[in-house]
């Protein structure tokens, strides 16, 4: 039975369904809910925008962790035990060390199930997630519009 599972959170369906299984599957283990903050994740803002500096990215993206994660955080049962945790970095690289530094039992995460020439192109953060992990990794998919 897993004790302690973690959950990366982005805001998205399958990241919410991912939350949802884990609530369901194990509701009495520890719950760690990451958000991971990608340094290149809005790199476009800078070229599009100047003026735009690595700081106003960075308090964007915490803003944006921090919300996402309260908000997650509420879809929680009240007796659930949850932790919220933002990190930035790599997202793949970032879940798999949090991983391994929290001695998690499990990791269940959510995809969008693309295929082909897209998941090629865009990497699966899942995927990598299911390749490199010492612990059990639970994919789920989010709904078909995701």
């Amino acid at each position: 039975m897993s004790r302690h599972v973690l959950v990366p959170i982005d805001g998205s369906d399958p990241a919410r369904a991912a939350l949802e299984f884990a609530c369901e599957e194990v509701p009495d283990a520890q719950l760690t809910l990451l958000y991971v903050v990608d340094p290149m994740a809005d790199y476009s803002r800078q070229r599009a925008f100047p003026g735009y500096t690595d700081e106003d990215e960075y308090g964007t993206e915490r803003e944006k962790g921090d919300a996402i994660l309260a908000s997650s955080h509420e879809a929680c049962p009240d007796d659930a035990t949850v932790e919220t945790v933002l990190e930035h970095g790599e997202p793949a690289r970032t879940i798999l060390e949090y991983a391994d530094d929290a001695d998690v039992d499990r990791i269940v995460i959510g995809s969008h199930g693309r295929k082909g020439s897209a998941r090629v192109l865009l990497g699966s953060v899942a995927e990598q997630v299911v390749r490199r992990s010492r612990v059990p990794v639970t994919v789920v998919r989010g709904s078909d519009g995701a």
